[in-house]
């Protein structure tokens, strides 16, 4: 079995932009606009968002993000190419965001997901994500589930 490689990447770099660009795709062909909580490659590039790819023999094929909003860790940009699900890469990102979560003295990890997105419900709930309302600048959306864990 070959192993995850879990490190910080730049989400400009082309195999981290692919990625995103399909994640975002992806969120468009599912959501109205109003209802597309993702952050846009650039916005991902700042000082307090640690971005994370996951390599499986050598190639790019996810990524997640842990922005520090201060009391709480937001995760963004969770998102898995679809010929490597299944392969254990989520769940190892899963675990490194809340080992950055913990390293940042972060006590909370909190996530917006949307509705119809079942397998990311049960990969979060795996991880001891409860539901919760919305946090932040969030407001109630039917098209969203929010959840939280405490570390």
């Amino acid at each position: 079995m070959t192993a995850i490689e879990i490190t910080r990447g730049d989400p400009r770099s082309n195999e981290a932009k692919n990625l995103l660009e399909q994640s975002h795709a992806l969120m468009q062909s599912l959501y109205s606009p109003d209802e597309c909580h993702y952050l846009e490659i650039d916005a991902l590039c700042v000082e307090s968002i640690h971005f994370f790819v996951a390599k499986l023999d050598g190639k790019t094929l996810g990524c997640a993000a842990l922005a520090n909003k201060g009391n709480y860790g937001e995760i963004k940009s969770m998102f898995v190419d679809p010929s490597a699900r299944g392969s254990g890469i989520a769940d190892r990102l899963m675990t490194t965001l809340t080992d950055d979560a913990k390293a940042q003295g972060l006590s909370l990890i909190c996530l917006e997901t949307g509705d119809v997105l079942a397998a990311a419900h049960k990969l979060y709930e795996r991880h001891g994500f409860v539901k919760c309302g919305p946090f932040g600048d969030y407001v109630e959306c039917d098209a969203s589930v929010f959840m939280k864990k405490t570390l």
